[in-house]
């Protein structure tokens, strides 16, 4: 009797622990899943300090999926691959489209610095 009561524990236990290993390795995909949803949306107006976040949190990220690097499936690996291509898209473009915006607003006023010149020699 003890020995089937010692049995079922550990029976518990080891499902328990299977369940809790799934759902770490699932939260895994859900935080890239999610950070790559937060680039999208946001990243084309981060200055340096986000962007430095944004890099760490993508390390740590990638960190907590390796953790479990021999337990997901092909399906899953393939999920985790494409999250990651679309954070280093939405990584490429915000930066691209926040120093494009710089640059635009440095030539603008540049232009009016000029402007202003010319007016003052003109006068």
């Amino acid at each position: 009797m003890m020995k089937k009561v010692y049995l079922l524990m550990l029976a518990v236990f080891l499902t328990g622990m299977s369940l809790v290993s799934c759902s770490t390795k699932q939260h895994a995909i859900n935080q890239l899943e999610n950070f790559s949803y937060e680039l999208r949306d946001h990243s084309a107006n981060y200055d340096v300090d986000d962007w430095k976040y944004a890099a760490e949190k993508f390390v740590k990220i990638r960190k907590n999926i390796s953790k479990h690097e021999f337990e997901y499936t092909s399906e899953e690996k393939a999920k985790i691959g494409k999250l990651e291509g679309q954070c280093a898209g939405y990584m490429g473009k915000g930066v691209k489209e926040g120093v494009f915006d710089k640059v635009k607003g440095i030539g603008n006023e540049i232009k009016g610095i000029l402007k202003g010149i010319l007016n003052a020699i003109t006068e």
